[in-house]
């Protein structure tokens, strides 16, 4: 492994920490509060350990692919440890792991919490758990790559890492052009939220801080109800933009550039928006009896069924208290999660569509045993090596959902509370159901518990390899002439 331009990524993630952090260093500045020094010395851990790993480029830029794996996975690692500081400083989450927990779900966009009471956090704190959302939901890599040019001809090693779907692709020639095309369509789709919710009278701090966590998929509130408490003009045009940001970016960019037919070609759109819509339809009939009449019924499922197959965990309602059809609905929605290359989390629609036609295919193949069947989306063949990387994924995505259930039971907690917590911190979606529901919150689990929950966070974001790469026996062992795994 190329050790030194490992170091240099994650110093310069380090020190793009520090920058991130003064976002909430002026928002305590503007609101005198005196937690301003908690960042500031957070950001001076930051520089402290980021400069001297950044002072030299690395002579070798040659990048491979288990070299992409580790840089992102531990750069995810310093993002979050060093953005517990602030919490932990400020006396607010004292407790390193419950610190740590609320990071990686900030950073994760996942936004299951362990506080009970966020309106006694002064506003710095708030501005900087729901920042976190948006600097984790397009990556933190993705945008070193839109800045720096940092490894050479190698930039793709880290995009795969770093961002979610079964495969991923350039929308232009080079990487770095693609990360900054990727950055433009997010930077502008947070400022129009923004200016929507402004037109409606939102305040600007409440602004900022729902769009921070619709635009990352993420889902922290400022307030106890989430987003409950907000006008029903605050809720729609939220539930708009978190069915937005759960789309393929690649679908805006042929937009962008006027190739419509492209974009209306994605299958795995269409598929994204009959599960929303079919989704929306059996739960707003499940639940019309508890509104007040339909349409407040139907906005507020639709609400929730965008913040949920999304992943943004966002809630204005208690659907803990909805009927068993609905809640079912619900946590089938979280394993489906969003498109591939958008910013919500989840197995992704199109990996769903993949496993099907794949299965089958195989059921073709014992009626028809002479056939050829081949996996075909969006009218192209998907390679054989892609639709055996998404089983691989499910299976892995299994193995690891059963242990951790088993390994949080230890709790004796039910079934349907470790299950759900299981899988709304793994699918990055954030509330479950029972203890863990809109209502609830993360704070009762043991310390194992919580090292758990945070580690399938991070595999979820991560898509499961970048973090067990590290895992793997023999990876750190120093082989000075061997070059295992190069991606040209």
């Amino acid at each position: 492994m190329n050790f030194r331009i490992i170091a240099y990524i994650v110093g310069w993630v380090c020190n793009f920490q520090a920058a991130f952090m003064l976002l909430p260093f002026f928002t305590a500045l503007i609101y005198h509060e005196r937690e301003f020094s908690s960042f500031l010395i957070a950001m001076a851990v930051c520089l402290v350990i980021g400069i001297p790993l950044t002072l030299k480029k690395p002579k070798n830029k040659v990048f491979y692919t288990k070299d992409g794996c580790v840089a992102v996975a531990l750069s995810w690692v310093a993002l979050c440890v060093f953005g517990a500081l602030p919490f932990v400083v400020s006396g607010y989450i004292p407790h390193p792991v419950d610190a740590l927990f609320e990071t990686v779900s900030g950073f994760t966009t996942t936004g299951s919490s362990i506080l009970t009471d966020v309106e006694v956090l002064p506003h710095c704190v708030l501005i900087w758990r729901s920042f976190t959302h948006w600097i984790g939901g397009m990556g933190v890599l993705v945008f070193l790559l839109s800045l720096l040019p940092l490894t050479g001809g190698y930039h793709m090693n880290l995009m795969k890492a770093e961002s979610p779907g079964p495969s991923v692709s350039k929308l232009v020639p080079k990487v770095q052009s693609t990360a900054k095309i990727l950055y433009t369509i997010y930077f502008g789709m947070t400022l129009a939220q923004i200016v929507l919710l402004l037109i409606g009278k939102v305040p600007l701090f409440d602004t900022l801080c729902i769009t921070f966590g619709t635009a990352g998929t993420g889902g922290f509130g400022i307030v106890n109800d989430s987003i409950g408490s907000y006008s029903t003009y605050c809720q729609v045009v939220t539930t708009i933009f978190m069915i937005l940001f759960g789309v393929n970016f690649s679908v805006y960019y042929l937009i962008l550039t006027k190739k419509f037919r492209q974009a209306f070609k994605y299958e795995e759109v269409r598929y994204y928006f009959g599960i929303i819509i079919a989704s929306i339809l059996i739960i707003t009939f499940n639940t019309v009896h508890l509104f007040r009449n339909v349409l407040v019924a139907f906005q507020q499922v639709a609400f929730q069924v965008a913040s949920i197959i999304t992943t943004t965990g966002f809630s204005s309602t208690d659907f803990n208290q909805w009927p068993a059809l609905s809640k079912t609905v619900l946590v089938l929605l979280m394993f489906v999660g969003a498109c591939a290359g958008s910013t919500g989390g989840g197995f992704k629609v199109s990996r769903l569509m993949i496993v099907f036609r794949a299965v089958k295919n195989e059921i073709q193949s014992v009626t028809h045993p002479r056939s050829v069947q081949k996996v075909h989306m969006d009218g192209r063949r998907i390679p054989d090596n892609v639709v055996k990387t998404v089983l691989c994924y499910l299976a892995g995505y299994v193995v690891i959902l059963i242990v951790s259930v088993l390994l949080i039971s230890l709790d004796n907690f039910d079934m349907t509370t470790n299950f759900t917590a299981v899988m709304a911190t793994f699918n990055n979606v954030g509330p479950g159901l029972n203890r863990v529901g809109p209502t609830g919150n993360f704070g009762g689990f043991s310390v194992l518990s919580k090292l758990v929950l945070m580690f399938d966070m991070l595999v979820g974001r991560l898509e499961l390899y970048p973090m067990l790469v590290i895992f793997a026996p023999g990876l750190w062992r120093i082989h000075p002439h061997r070059h295992v795994g190069k991606v040209q």
